[in-house]
């Protein structure tokens, strides 16, 4: 709950029943309204123009990678990172009541989650795909238009919110699908400052040697860095920034490392130390602890 008794209101990106609203519930717990909004850039811009208090959007999906317009988002933006969590990603084929499988002539979905089900299409050759802005949004116009011959593919929670029949279940082709999603605040607000791991992004010399330069702190003072993204500097072509996560299970190596890496880089700014998430976990009395 928020300061003033009301739920949080957690913004994400598409329609009720997305796998981001389920994330906010794991994050939460149930105590929280959900700000459904239609792109990324609106849903970050919902936190700051005051239509919601926190923003749940995912960051890395364990077959696909990187959500790389989430990352110039949050670094265009003033929120900082409190939380995290994973969920599996199970894909359902979803459509209208008395719909069947021989009937399906389309099936709908997010491009991401079309090319993860790329067995199924093969069996059904004669299945043309739609590209969707989310998944749980293509449930919503394939219930909507009523038409039997159309499907889509999501989760079950946007089966449920929309009516929708479940023709086929755990149609991904890898079991391993999981998504990583953060849990942003206000960079004002954000009380979370302590966990296990931490992210940062950090701008070099271009210049030889200095991205190897500016990472020798973090080796030498023990701290594991678990994964680097390389963005684009806007007006500076073929010219990157990095976006580290680091491992911080200790403060003093991991203040001492950055300490170092300050002096090394052109800039470094912490986008926030969080506890670390893996598959399965629950942590939404700890989030809610520290957000709430």
């Amino acid at each position: 709950m928020g300061m003033n008794g009301n739920p949080l209101r957690a913004a994400f990106q598409g329609e009720s029943g997305a796998y981001s609203e389920e994330a906010a519930g794991r994050l939460l717990g149930k105590a929280f309204q959900g700000v459904p909004r239609p792109t990324f850039e609106a849903a970050f811009s919902a936190v700051t123009e005051g239509a919601a208090d926190l923003l749940v959007v995912p960051i890395e999906n364990s077959l696909a990678g990187s959500v790389l317009r989430v990352y110039d988002l949050l670094l265009e933006s003033n929120l900082s990172i409190i939380a995290e969590t994973i969920l599996p990603i199970e894909l359902h084929l979803i459509a209208c009541p008395g719909a069947t499988l021989p009937g399906i002539r389309r099936v709908e979905s997010h491009p991401m989650a079309l090319a993860q089900c790329e067995r199924l299409f093969a069996e059904h050759g004669e299945w043309k795909r739609v590209a969707a802005e989310d998944t749980a949004g293509s449930v919503c116009a394939v219930l909507a238009s009523g038409d039997r011959s159309r499907a889509a593919l999501a989760g079950r929670a946007a089966a449920a919110r929309y009516g929708g029949v479940i023709l086929s279940a755990n149609v991904q082709d890898n079991s391993g699908n999981f998504t990583r999603f953060l849990l942003l605040a206000p960079g004002a607000t954000a009380k979370n400052t302590a966990g296990d791991k931490v992210t940062l992004v950090l701008r070099v010399a271009h210049l030889p040697g200095a991205l190897v330069a500016a990472l020798e702190p973090f080796a030498r003072h023990g701290v594991n860095l678990l994964k680097i993204e390389s963005r684009p500097i806007h007006g500076c072509p073929w010219e990157y920034q990095f976006f580290l996560d680091v491992e911080a299970s200790s403060s003093g190596p991991m203040e001492e490392a950055l300490a170092d890496v300050r002096e090394r880089a052109q800039s470094l700014r912490v986008l926030g130390r969080y506890p670390a998430a893996w598959p399965g976990q629950d942590i939404s009395k700890t989030v809610l602890g520290r957000s709430a």
